[in-house]
């Protein structure tokens, strides 16, 4: 299947250098307005890929954090894949540590809050995953060749 040319020229931009040092600054920016205006339907990077707002608890502060993430939905709703890409910067975002400090959290999708708990995902597991996600995304691949960390997967589960 061949992708809208709008999409190709999204991906080709994203896995620019100089996309990784703007985009942390502007989306998540741009995210948290939108899905504030629109009392959280919709945030504006969902236009290219699947996006949620997770709110974890801060690994050191304590605090709640809300952080607009792409996402890859799973099942019926109630699963979502989380990448620690970081657009292919150095370090581990910070969202990734809340995770493994807390894994107890939740998502604003699609206008709803979902209590959810966060698997790091390892092993062929990952493997299997990060496959799917390269051919969901491939700017990932991108992103990974530039690191040398493994980039963190989590899988998020909506609470019983």
């Amino acid at each position: 299947m061949r992708l809208p040319a709008g999409v190709r020229l999204v991906q080709k931009v994203s896995s620019t250098r100089l996309f990784a040092r703007v985009a942390p600054r502007v989306i998540p920016a741009l995210d948290r307005g939108v899905h504030r205006l629109t009392r959280g339907k919709a945030l504006l990077s969902t236009q290219m890929l699947p996006g949620l707002i997770l709110t974890s608890t801060g690994a050191r502060s304590g605090l709640a954090r809300r952080t607009p993430l792409a996402c890859m939905p799973e099942g019926d709703g109630r699963g979502w894949i989380l990448v620690g890409s970081n657009f292919g910067r150095t370090g581990h975002p910070a969202w990734t540590y809340n995770l493994l400090a807390h894994p107890d959290a939740s998502v604003s999708w699609k206008g709803r809050d979902v209590p959810v708990t966060a698997r790091l995902l390892t092993g062929e597991e990952r493997a299997a995953l990060w496959r799917a996600l390269v051919a969901f995304w491939p700017p990932y691949a991108t992103y990974q060749s530039r690191v040398t960390r493994e980039i963190r997967l989590f899988r998020l589960t909506a609470a019983p």
